[in-house]
């Protein structure tokens, strides 16, 4: 596991973030929120997904005055993303588990009071989302869209709400490209105790928000930095929440489910590598215990991979081995190869969990 900064611990809702907490996965819902019925039905989704923290949007008051119903039937938590009108957020807080706000595009610094004063009187985090894009206009003057002017809005917004006795804060410095992205935070992180919300902003489809994510996240978790963590993919619900898992897991940062090792197919392959871990893949998703299985499609590198798997498939030519630990427990024909695979999965999940 990797050993990550010490952070001040906050509650969204009853999911702890930052301090020994594990790293939570958000992510946020694209319905109009004043349409409870489809905003629930989102976070239902999610919720089956694995997430940890919803955020939904409050552009309006019809939003913000719907908040109450969804809060009242939602299976997770709920942050209130505010951007522009203060009021928003002022209706917000009487319903959610947390408040975004911008404050590049929040207004002077009453408004923040008054956000600040209603999330005290609920024991309510604020979550401080600085974006690249919408800095004030004080620090882009000075400068720039830079990874300097992110954090310099977060030093001095961080200072305003501490002024205020009020430090039940988490952060985001979010741009669209991961290296401005990766600075922030990197620049921030010795300067706060406060836990950091991660993410690469309109990172775009499913291909491209995939790979910004896993450098941008991936780098940042590996130095020990994040608390919490959404990765932004246009149109995406479920899949925000497996990639974000992913990356968690390959970064080391959570041992929660099977790190699946496959070869790469080349002309050496004496099975059908390809069609045997997609079945294997599908079948174990509901796994969350933390195994090492190998599926390897020749003999060059199968049996060394074994040796360090909890479970193997050794594929030869027509038939295979079926490994515990670098034990052989089976040689089979190909075709019963995957099923007896699965069901010392199956055995070693359930080892692993008692």
């Amino acid at each position: 596991m990797i050993k990550r900064y010490p952070t001040k611990q906050i509650f969204v809702g009853d999911v702890a973030v930052g301090g020994d907490a594990p790293i939570s996965v958000q992510s946020m819902t694209f319905t109009k929120t004043r349409d409870v019925e489809a905003t629930l039905e989102q976070i239902k989704r999610l919720h089956f997904a694995g997430a940890d923290i919803v955020r939904v949007a409050v552009p309006e008051m019809e939003d913000a005055l719907a908040l109450k119903a969804i809060k009242e039937q939602s299976s997770l938590p709920i942050v209130a993303d505010i951007h522009f009108n203060y009021r928003l957020a002022l209706e917000a807080a009487k319903w959610v588990d947390c408040i975004r706000f911008n404050p590049g595009n929040i207004g002077e610094k009453s408004r923040i009071k008054e956000i600040v004063k209603a999330c005290k009187e609920r024991n309510l985090p604020v979550r401080i989302g600085v974006n690249c894009g919408s800095l004030e206009d004080q620090f882009e003057k000075k400068y720039g869209q830079s990874a300097k002017g992110m954090v310099e809005s977060a030093l001095y917004n961080i200072k305003y709400l501490e002024d205020l006795d009020f430090t039940d804060i988490k952060i985001s410095l979010k741009a669209s490209d991961v290296q401005r992205t990766v600075e922030a935070y990197r620049t921030l992180r010795p300067l706060v105790e406060y836990p950091f919300h991660l993410g690469v902003t309109e990172a775009g489809t499913l291909f491209h928000a995939t790979i910004k994510s896993s450098i941008g996240l991936g780098t940042l978790l590996l130095e020990g930095i994040g608390d919490t963590m959404r990765v932004s993919i246009t149109g995406e619900l479920e899949k925000e929440i497996e990639v974000g898992r992913a990356i968690l897991k390959d970064a080391g940062a959570s041992q929660e489910g099977l790190n699946i090792i496959s070869c790469p197919t080349c002309g050496r392959i004496e099975a059908d590598l390809v069609k045997a871990v997609a079945e294997v893949e599908e079948a174990t998703k509901h796994i969350k215990a933390p195994l090492n299985v190998s599926v390897m499609g020749c003999v060059v590198n199968a049996i060394g991979e074994a040796k360090g798997a909890d479970v193997a498939i050794a594929y030869g030519k027509g038939s295979g081995l079926i490994m515990r630990k670098g034990e052989v427990v089976a040689k089979l024909d190909e075709k019963n190869l995957v099923e007896r695979f699965l069901q010392e999965v199956e055995a070693a999940a359930k080892e692993s969990d008692s």
